[in-house]
């Protein structure tokens, strides 16, 4: 019924001489009462060689969206380009600008979703490719899943100075809705593992221990001003069979309701999919918040365990340098532009499903909506997932690393017109139909950091990734008797 609402309105509106205008951007949206995931939605389209996108909120940590004051937005699916901004040159403020001529307080609901390079300067390669320096989609049509029932939405963008007019934008959305599955069919989200036939980690355990040891050197050095960096790891993964991106990503949404789930694919591309529980920030008119997330433990098998690493965690040397690099470091550069800032808890134990982290939240208030950007662009990269000074540590990451990062550790999230908020793109991986995919992890490396268990970390943070997987033994074995 609602996609029948939807086509019957596009009609009307095709004949309304209103929308002879040079640009601008229309939105219909009509109410489901039934509650429906967001995420089965967006499965039951995956016959469509359309730009997708995936974002789910944080419900514990991260202020929920209402719409007209009364149901809370849980998560957002949207397929289709009502209009998309990439380019290769690094994310700008005149990119920012172009993107907001789209966005308006008066319908907060318009949300340019994606994510931009963890570094625009670096060469891409060849799996990345697809996204730019940056890569940003209002979607043409969006389902929204609210805590007490649904959304259908279309979005119409059109300018005349960029050759797509209003004629061109509504017979591209005629042509999609028309693609678009109403039946929507509730998929498990616990799925068999995912067969591989092969798996490398880049670097592999020897290079990762002399990339480690050569880092603690530079620390140590009189001279050196680096204190800290983030060393990471890409694992390529082979599957016998194409794996399914949001099938993993049901997985990893039934892992973490404190974490951000996304994901962010476009047209005949890799998806980028992701469950980071580390948020950059978020903007709601001039109050800003963002987050320090450092040190890392395992859970414990039982309470008392688990207490006992806790407590191990919060009383490590270690990770304090490491956590108070990240904490000091954000809380300068709001203070750049907020009139005052406040940080509570200044140091506390975050909890997740399988891993727990040093945390604090920072908040303050903006002088001005203007410095959006300046709060992004000085806020990415972060020390927790670059290091510090930021200047050093990305240089030692360029020569260290041989992998490429692309949206890996970057800014994740939306604009909005009155509100925008951004994750950090860690606990990720990008899934490739055909050729299967790329899992990434990092870890601080600072004074006192041991190569041995800072391997362990990766592991324990791509563990949500790896329990997807199994080695197919049989062709192993069939490989090796050849």
């Amino acid at each position: 019924m609602a996609m029948y609402s939807l086509n019957m309105a596009i009609s009307e509106l095709k004949s309304d001489a209103l929308f002879g205008t040079s640009s601008g951007i229309v939105r219909l949206q009509v109410p489901i009462e039934e509650q429906v995931e967001a995420i089965d939605w967006l499965h039951s389209q995956n016959h469509l060689l359309l730009p997708r996108c995936f974002f789910f909120g944080r419900k514990q940590c991260s202020s929920p969206c209402c719409i007209n004051g009364e149901e809370k937005l849980v998560s957002v699916a949207g397929v289709g380009s009502a209009v998309f901004f990439s380019q290769p040159h690094p994310f700008s403020y005149w990119d920012w600008i172009s993107i907001r001529r789209f966005l308006s307080e008066r319908c907060p609901l318009i949300r340019a979703y994606g994510a931009i390079r963890f570094n625009a300067k670096a060469k891409v390669s060849s799996e990345w490719l697809a996204f730019g320096s940056f890569y940003f989609m209002i979607p043409q049509v969006e389902f929204i899943e609210l805590e007490g029932g649904s959304m259908l939405t279309i979005t119409i963008a059109w300018d005349n100075d960029l050759s797509w007019s209003w004629e061109n934008a509504i017979n591209a959305l005629q042509e999609t809705l028309c693609k678009v599955s109403s039946s929507i069919v509730k998929f498990p989200k616990q799925t068999p593992p995912t067969l591989i036939s092969s798996s490398q980690n880049i670097p592999s355990k020897v290079d990762w221990d002399l990339a480690v040891n050569r880092a603690l050197q530079m620390i140590g050095q009189n001279d050196s001003l680096l204190t800290k960096v983030v060393l990471a790891r890409s694992t390529r993964v082979v599957p016998t069979v194409d794996i399914d991106p949001l099938a993993w990503l049901s997985c990893l949404k039934v892992e973490g309701e404190n974490a951000y789930q996304f994901l962010l694919q476009p047209p005949n591309a890799p998806a980028f999919i992701g469950n980071t529980p580390e948020q950059l920030f978020h903007r709601k008119c001039l109050h800003i918040t963002s987050e320090a997330l450092a040190g890392t433990r395992a859970r414990g098998a039982s309470q008392a365990l688990d207490l006992q690493i806790e407590l191990d965690l919060l009383t490590s040397p270690k990770d304090d340098i490491e956590f108070t690099i990240v904490r000091e470091t954000i809380r300068r550069k709001l203070e750049a532009v907020c009139e005052k800032v406040v940080i509570k808890p200044e140091k506390m134990i975050r909890k997740l499903s399988r891993i727990q982290h040093l945390y604090s939240q920072l908040s303050g208030r903006l002088r001005s909506e203007e410095d959006e950007f300046e709060i992004l662009s000085s806020l990415h990269p972060s020390p927790a997932v670059c290091g510090f000074p930021t200047e050093e540590a990305q240089l030692l990451i360029a020569d260290a690393e041989v992998f490429d990062r692309g949206m890996y550790a970057g800014p994740v999230g939306w604009f909005g017109g009155g509100e925008s908020e951004f994750a950090v793109g860690i606990r990720s991986a990008l899934v490739e139909k055909d050729l299967g995919a790329f899992i990434y992890a990092g870890t601080g490396i600072v004074e006192g950091s041991n190569p041995y268990l800072e391997w362990d970390e990766l592991e324990l943070k791509t563990s949500q990734f790896t329990k997807l997987l199994k080695l197919d033994l049989l062709r192993r074995q069939k490989v090796d008797c050849k």
